[in-house]
């Protein structure tokens, strides 16, 4: 049986009232949201890239999980389908704005070597 997919106002795994944040939470939490998201970023050469485009770009995941994670991000309003592909929604571009920020903090991520924890 497929989860429900996370919204604001839903249960949420960790939220029995579903807050927008715990909802956003679980969804990116799910296997390959994230990359799925990332991968449709609009510096890409291919804007809307079609499944299989995708499925490559996100090293050859199973094209089932695929398949859930498009049509959770797409209930979510944050991908769509175009008829020739895949591609953000106008919610799903400012998502990956702020995970851009993400982006720039790991790109300066200094971990502490082994020695030293």
């Amino acid at each position: 049986m497929t989860r429900p997919t996370p919204l604001p106002g839903r249960r949420v795994r960790g939220s029995q009232t579903g807050r927008p944040i715990m909802a956003l939470l679980d969804l990116l939490g799910r296997r390959w949201a994230l990359r799925v998201l990332w991968e449709l970023r609009a510096d890409r050469e291919d804007a809307a890239p079609t499944f299989r485009q995708l499925q490559q770009r996100c090293d050859g995941v199973s094209s089932s999980v695929l398949t859930d994670r498009l049509r959770e991000l797409g209930q979510a309003d944050l991908v769509e389908h175009t008829g020739e592909g895949y591609r953000l929604t106008k919610q799903g571009g400012s998502l990956l704005e702020r995970l851009a920020q993400l982006d720039a903090w790991a790109v300066e991520w200094q971990p502490k070597t082994e020695g030293e924890y």
